[in-house]
């Protein structure tokens, strides 16, 4: 993306969009800002891993035509025999990566995402939650991830909180 082009207007309808061979380097041109880095992995690990990992679902966040942003799934409902324990006793949607581009945070495009997220997580039949984890420090996501209804469990994996929406 050329950094003279217009950013889209707040009002800009926001979907998740498969990314191709065509769009592919959009996605990979978006940072978030420097101080946000140690909370998300860049674009390009995400996309790499999600083609090893049959339980990933990926898309990018795009409004109006633009790449705004980045979401990737663990949906074990795509290869239920690979599941671990936990997914069988209790089916889950884990949202694994998720992040808006510098130029494109505080418009309302991450609310609308994180909204069209959890309605595919819950369109999941045999789910019963979505996860998410974060990591602690000053400038955390954890309050928008709160506006949703996640709430903390009380865990830690790899060093990060869990938390957790019920549906």
């Amino acid at each position: 993306m050329d950094m003279d082009e217009a950013i889209p207007d707040k009002a800009a309808r926001v979907e998740l969009r498969e990314i191709t061979r065509e769009n592919l380097r959009d996605y990979l041109r978006l940072k978030v800002a420097p101080a946000q880095e140690r909370f998300v992995a860049p674009n390009a690990v995400s996309i790499a891993q999600a083609h090893f990992h049959s339980e990933a679902w990926f898309r990018g966040i795009n409004a109006n035509g633009t790449a705004v942003g980045f979401a990737m799934l663990e949906d074990w409902s795509f290869d239920p025999a690979r599941a671990p324990e936990d997914w069988r006793r209790e089916p889950y949607v884990y949202l694994w990566r998720f992040m808006i581009g510098e130029r494109y945070q505080s418009l309302g495009f991450g609310a609308q995402a994180m909204g069209l997220l959890v309605a595919r997580a819950r369109a999941v039949p045999e789910a019963k939650a979505m996860f998410l984890s974060f990591v602690e420090e000053e400038g955390s996501p954890e309050p928008f991830y709160a506006r949703f209804g996640f709430t903390r469990t009380g865990e830690v994996s790899d060093g990060e909180q869990v938390m957790r929406l019920s549906f």
